[in-house]
């Protein structure tokens, strides 16, 4: 355990002397000092109103920004330390293959998780500040969701980066995914499908097992509990597996399919040529 932590924290250190991280901290950070200028939390939209009002465009903004930003600053982890001897190095001194990848994985999802959830938090306190209520549930379902989030990509990205050599390749490999499961959440592919005479039973299937749509209805049932920004789809999956269990689907099965792909990756990277 202490080689992990150490790993952890060499990991988070040169997160830090990397330019990257203070782009993604700016972005969110920004983005949130971006909605009090604006006035977002004196708007109202849609029943809208305060704080509830900030955290529905913040998760808005989150499920197109945060996934690629995390692909893209750690889908290439592993192999730049393959391409650079960084891990011929590391693997030098007395630590096991295990101690590595999970200390990295680990110090990685601390450098993307924490600037999340400190722009959630300011924005909470500044929302406090202009006289809002606090939904406490809201912001521990909205943080979970995140953790959520950032759990199945930073899986994604590790198997990834265990199983291409070049981080070329694998920033190449993280924009088709990001893509792909991007498309999912369209419409017009919906509508494709249906086309197709595929039943709406295995449609909706097929878009709940991609953990953004999971990500988007569990974000939408925070603000809505009877999904009626959805649509006809709503009345489906309320009746199929009611709003607790929806949320709760929402937040671990991203959780249990981000540990496979970890779990995955590091098989890939214990039984492959290190170098």
């Amino acid at each position: 355990m202490k080689n992990l932590g150490l790993v952890a924290y060499l990991d988070i250190r040169e997160s830090l002397r990397a330019k990257w991280f203070y782009v993604y901290a700016f972005v969110f950070g920004g983005l949130m000092g971006l909605f009090f200028v604006s006035g977002i939390t004196d708007s109202v939209v849609m029943g809208f109103t305060g704080l509830s009002r900030l955290l529905l465009v913040f998760i808005q903004v989150t499920i197109i920004i945060l996934p690629i930003f995390i692909l893209i600053t750690t889908v290439k982890s592993i192999s730049s330390d393959r391409e650079s001897n960084v891990l011929e190095y590391m693997l030098s001194f007395p630590i096991s293959l295990g101690e590595y990848y999970w200390g990295k994985l680990l110090g990685r999802f601390m450098t993307v998780f924490f600037p999340v959830i400190v722009a959630l938090f300011v924005g909470v306190v500044w929302g406090l500040f202009k006289g809002g209520d606090l939904p406490w549930t809201m912001i521990i379902l909205y943080s979970a969701l995140i953790f959520s989030i950032c759990t199945v990509f930073l899986g994604i990205a590790f198997f990834i980066s265990t199983i291409v050599k070049s981080h070329d390749v694998a920033l190449g490999l993280s924009f088709t995914v990001w893509i792909v499961l991007l498309a999912f959440i369209d419409v017009a592919l919906i509508g494709l499908m249906m086309q197709n005479r595929i039943s709406d039973e295995v449609i909706l299937t097929i878009a709940m097992l991609n953990p953004l749509e999971a990500f988007r209805i569990g974000a939408i049932a925070l603000f809505d509990p009877e999904l009626t920004v959805i649509g006809p789809v709503a009345y489906y999956l309320l009746d199929s597996l009611g709003h607790t269990f929806l949320m709760l689907y929402a937040v671990l099965y991203p959780v249990l399919l981000g540990l496979v792909f970890a779990l995955l990756g590091y098989t890939a990277f214990r039984k492959k040529d290190l170098l």
